[in-house]
């Protein structure tokens, strides 16, 4: 169940958590898809309110103490966005207290606070021991067992959001806690996204909502691509990873390079596939979720790769850390200073332990080049628009890509950063040109099967939503695609694995 040692520390927590590939949650989503639709759908108050309890109990199931945690920054951040509109017009004053940016500022505090106590404590007073031990000065510190709640680095950026949002004016603020409430805690992206702005998550829940045959068809197409992704594709390519990652040190460089190429559509069909269920999912219930992910191995540069990847998360960053610093618009120093500083915050969200900083400082490194020459932004379209086959520039520029990312999916999968560069260096060893080792040559055919059917369709489908929004194909068709993907899923399907993106 342990997603790799780094993450030892939520080995006990992740057997409870209700996973989307769980039978507990093929329990819970009919019975409240049901509900939602059939009992509570007279009412919007009482509607949200059962999605809030709804959330609430899929989030509990882990562990309901830290339901209060959630509550507490749901509610402060609320009530931020009154106090911000109170006193935004009010001329300024030494009284603090009647100040709008005191309030902004308080909220982004305490939810920072209460981020980095739960996620940080331990790495930054572990590293401040390591730093004196460098100069011979031995230091004895206490840590604290804490255990990482669940998805908080998610919730707690979408509560930050609001509060941003109402003091820029881009949003009102919203006096119906309940709908609040269900906007920080929706359960389909609770626990690992998409992070959603208040902009356009909340009004949904500010507005009756109705049922559409044709959006909940589309939801559960979706939700059975992300099923694929995940079950088919990241929990079988786990088996190898894990193994070769564990024993890196006893194997070759074609081995090493194997496993690395197979982490890199571990973690795409993980993550991905989590978002394509929770996009999938909430459209079941009348909600729609942005788009997380969008080809991003189809990139032609790693500029337009961080366009493509975890798309809810690069955009936050952009619009509420680069933008204010300056962005583009500012001299090169200032724009080189300034994706450093992202990329550096985004390692370091992504967890405590120091080869996420520099995996966001490779990827920092990786864009200068785009930046000292101005095209940052030359690829905003899509690679061969209009076209079956893309050029072989375009196919060279996405292969150099691609081997970019392996090498950074090496230092973001290593625990250390001995052993990022231990195993990169394996990589570069002249066994590089032996045949892999595979454990099981039955096992892994089919693998090497799916994860081309993978590759097909999403170059296919680049334009669309999702790897099943099908053509306009006679129905029995599409019926017997679907009909193909349940029935490799359930022979197919791996050990079930902890979602990687719960730890963060």
């Amino acid at each position: 169940m342990v997603v790799w040692s780094k993450s030892i520390i939520f080995a006990s927590v992740f057997v409870k958590i209700m996973l989307f590939n769980s039978f507990e949650f093929l329990l819970f989503l009919p019975i409240v898809f049901l509900l939602y639709w059939f009992v509570f759908n007279r009412s919007l108050k009482w509607q949200n309110v059962f999605v809030v309890v709804a959330s609430y109990v899929f989030y509990g199931w882990w562990d309901w103490r830290f339901l209060l945690l959630i509550a507490f920054t749901s509610l402060c951040s609320w009530a931020s966005g009154l106090l911000i509109e109170k006193y935004a017009d009010v001329p300024k004053s030494r009284n603090i207290f009647r100040d709008s940016r005191f309030y902004l500022w308080a909220n982004i505090l305490l939810n920072l606070g209460i981020l980095g106590f739960f996620k940080y404590f331990n790495f930054f007073v572990q590293s401040f021991v390591d730093a004196f031990a460098a100069f011979g000065i031995t230091l004895h510190a206490t840590t604290l067992h804490i255990i990482l709640p669940v998805g908080i680095s998610f919730y707690t950026f979408q509560a930050l959001s609001y509060s941003i949002d109402v003091y820029r004016k881009q949003l009102p603020p919203t006096r119906d806690a309940v709908a609040f409430l269900a906007y920080v805690s929706f359960f389909p992206q609770l626990v690992a996204g998409p992070i959603e702005r208040a902009t356009n998550l909340l009004p949904q829940f500010q507005r009756p909502r109705t049922f559409d045959y044709a959006q909940a068809v589309d939801g559960c197409r979706q939700m059975l691509w992300g099923f694929f992704k995940k079950i088919v594709i990241a929990d079988n390519c786990a088996v190898y990873v894990n193994q070769v990652f564990d024993t890196y040190q006893d194997q070759s460089g074609s081995t090493l390079l194997l496993a690395a190429i197979f982490f890199t559509f571990q973690i795409y069909g993980d993550f991905s596939g989590y978002s394509d269920i929770a996009i999938g999912c909430a459209k079941l219930f009348g909600i729609q979720l942005m788009r997380n992910f969008n080809v991003p191995y189809f990139s032609r540069d790693i500029a337009e790769f961080w366009r493509r990847w975890h798309i809810s998360l690069t955009t936050w960053f952009r619009d509420y850390i680069y933008i204010p610093l300056g962005g583009s618009r500012t001299t090169k120093a200032k724009i080189i200073r300034n994706t450093f500083i992202i990329f550096l915050v985004s390692g370091l969200w992504h967890g405590a332990n120091w080869t996420f900083v520099v995996w966001g400082a490779y990827h920092a490194v990786l864009f200068m080049p785009l930046i000292l020459m101005g095209k940052n932004r030359r690829f905003t379209d899509t690679v061969a628009a209009n076209r079956i086959q893309p050029t072989w520039r375009e196919a060279g520029q996405m292969l150099l890509t691609f081997v970019l990312v392996v090498i950074g999916w090496v230092i973001f999968r290593a625990e250390t950063i001995t052993q990022a560069w231990e195993y990169l260096c394996g990589m570069c060893d002249m066994s590089l040109f032996s045949v892999p080792f595979l454990i099981n040559r039955r096992f892994y055919q089919p693998l090497f099967l799916f994860i081309m059917v993978l590759i097909l369709i999403e170059w296919l489908s680049r334009n669309k939503k999702h790897g099943l929004d099908l053509p306009n194909w006679p129905r029995v068709v599409n019926w017997l695609v679907y009909f193909v993907v349940v029935i490799v899923i359930l022979l197919f399907g791996g050990h079930a694995e902890t979602f990687i993106y719960f730890q963060f």
